[in-house]
């Protein structure tokens, strides 16, 4: 599976080349909310006051790359996407005492929003589908597409993600432990020795192709996935990966890695890169955009980037920095140490 181009809005400016040119946003608190352009020239001002948060990060980042080529199908992966409208529909039913109630939050109240809308605004009438599966729905996104494109019946589709912080999400993950209970910047968050990690939002796209082209950015050649694997299974599962796809250990030369500021996970990455890819370069991307169930698709935009000849940012250094251009890129992450994830990338 071949991406030709990407878009992605992100706690990070990275709807233009500012994030890759340096221009680094230092967030506080536990929350980092997305940076969103200007939506004045895509979408309708009618319809635009109508769209909730993830409605709109995902028509923004999603619709321009559907404007420019010719798509056969939109593949989402979300976990909270439209879950803030449909909280909002809900306290409605008991505001109103379950009356007449506006039609708004409630159409936009499903996780299957965004790519109905994307449809609906680009006519595109094909596969559709809208994966919810928490912290795996990007993976088994990019599953799909590409099984789909596998079975050549499609040429191109969008893939892609999109999650917003919700209150409700928010307070209740912060009451589990799984945000920093201490006011900290981005630039110190992978260096707090303290639990939890701090919430994200964002969406990304991409368009993905069977066969590569002249504008061919980079190749998604495998995902995998696991649950709550021993460290024994996770090797056997790493090396399988690797092994399936022709490539060995040394052969990965970079990592990026879903570091979180969190003290009582981050041992996990650590291990994982000082026992199997002691010489690769690390990378980290939590520290920018926050850590939310598809923050791997900013992971994967990041990887495109960096293929393409793009040097990673300096605060998403992690170790061994390198001058060359990365060739094998491997994606490790998991969402509250229960699912993991790889996503191998080439040139």
């Amino acid at each position: 599976m071949y991406i030709t181009d990407s878009a992605c809005i992100s706690p990070q400016r990275t709807f233009d080349n500012a994030f890759l040119e340096g221009e680094i946003t230092v967030h506080y608190g536990n929350r980092y909310n997305a940076i969103e352009p200007g939506y004045g020239t895509l979408i309708p001002a009618g319809l635009l006051r109508r769209m909730g948060k993830a409605v709109r990060m995902g028509v923004g980042a999603g619709l321009p790359l559907i404007q420019k080529f010719d798509i056969d199908g939109i593949i989402l992966g979300t976990a909270n996407g439209g879950l803030e409208d449909c909280l909002k529909f809900l306290n409605q039913i008991v505001d109103y005492d379950e009356g007449t109630l506006t039609p708004t939050n409630f159409v936009q109240s499903t996780p299957n929003a965004v790519a109905g809308n994307l449809a609906l605004m680009s006519k595109v009438t094909g596969y559709n589908t809208t994966h919810v599966h928490k912290g795996l729905a990007f993976e088994a996104a990019l599953l799909d597409a590409m099984m789909l494109l596998e079975e050549r019946e499609f040429k191109r589709v969008l893939v892609g993600s999109v999650d917003e912080i919700s209150d409700y999400n928010h307070n209740i993950d912060f009451l589990n432990g799984h945000f920093k209970i201490e006011e900290l910047s981005s630039e110190n968050l992978l260096s707090s020795d303290s639990p939890g990690s701090v919430n994200g939002e964002g969406a990304t796209m991409f368009v993905v192709e069977s066969s590569r082209s002249e504008s061919t950015l980079a190749h998604i050649k495998d995902v995998d996935q696991m649950n709550s694997p021993s460290e024994d299974e996770l090797e056997m599962k790493l090396d399988h990966f690797l092994t399936k796809n022709g490539l060995t250990r040394k052969d990965v030369d970079t990592l990026i890695l879903g570091v979180s500021g969190d003290n009582r996970t981050d041992h996990l990455y650590k291990d994982f890169q000082n026992k199997f890819f002691p010489d690769s370069s690390g990378y980290t991307y939590k520290n920018m955009v926050g850590d939310y169930p598809t923050a791997s698709a900013f992971a994967t935009w990041m990887a495109v980037q960096m293929l393409s000849g793009h040097p990673a940012p300096l605060p998403c250094i992690h170790n061994n920095p390198t001058a060359q251009k990365a060739n094998n890129v491997l994606i490790y992450n998991h969402f509250k140490e229960t699912q993991h994830s790889f996503i191998l990338l080439t040139a």
